[in-house]
């Protein structure tokens, strides 16, 4: 090895300069999405937002587009990713659910918040954002806010709308827990159709329900050539000196 010595020195100045350390690594995924077999990402080309298209109300406005949405039939429009934080941690997940209400309030999902991830995020760290992507319309919308639990009875008007099977796996299923295989999920579900055979009105688990997303802050993204993007941000002004409703509205750079 009367080379070592030499090759050390190699080593310690690739990781000072850090170029020979780039210049090995090997990329499993580099620029996908391009157009017309380059690198170039698709151009994002069908529409425009304009401030004097804005309700003074965000959930106003995130109704106008969700109307959009299904009448342009965009898939699963109600389709949405939830992230939540744990803390201390400070460590952050995310899922995608459906968006099941929206009411002056708020925008509401559904889950189990006993044994879920989210359940343990929540429990210490009660904000939540979610995230839409409509990508037929090239729109997307991020709210941001505190969270707060549906009361039971709220949440049974949604669950009895649910078909028997998912209202039996609400019960059945301890989400998020390890399971030592597929035939213990089978078990816990035929355990709750034994349970409560012969009842067609099935009450909602303590357990499971609705969770409510308070917006503080309403963004509304509109895709634009050469990422030069529309966005506008809704800010909750509880002063009432916002523009109107005790909202503020901004247009972001890109």
């Amino acid at each position: 090895m009367r080379n070592a010595p030499r090759i050390a020195q190699q080593l310690s100045r690739s990781i000072a300069t850090g170029t020979q350390i780039r210049s090995m690594t090997t990329k499993a995924i580099f620029a996908p999405g391009g157009i017309n077999d380059t690198p170039q990402a698709q151009q994002y080309i069908k529409g425009a937002l304009e401030r004097s298209q804005l309700s003074p109300d965000p959930l106003a406005q995130f109704k106008t587009w969700f109307d959009h949405a299904n009448a342009e039939k965009v898939h699963q429009p109600e389709t949405v990713t939830l992230s939540t934080a744990s803390l201390p941690s400070g460590k952050v997940s995310a899922r995608m659910v459906y968006l099941k209400e929206l009411d002056d309030k708020g925008f509401v999902i559904y889950s189990n918040w006993g044994t879920s991830r989210k359940a343990a995020d929540i429990a210490s760290n009660p904000h939540a954002s979610l995230t839409f992507w409509w990508h037929e319309l090239e729109r997307q919308v991020r709210v941001e806010g505190p969270c707060e639990r549906l009361t039971s009875a709220e949440s049974q008007t949604y669950y009895d709308t649910r078909i028997r099977g998912s209202r039996l796996g609400a019960w059945a299923s301890q989400q998020s827990k390890v399971l030592s295989g597929r035939e213990e999920l089978e078990g816990q579900v035929k355990a709750v159709e034994e349970r409560f055979e012969g009842t067609e009105k099935l009450p909602v688990p303590e357990f499971w329900g609705g969770l409510r997303v308070k917006p503080e802050m309403v963004e509304f993204w509109q895709g634009r050539e050469s990422r030069l993007h529309d966005r506008f941000r809704y800010l909750r002004d509880e002063g009432g000196e916002g523009d109107e409703g005790g909202w503020k509205v901004e247009r972001l750079s890109p």
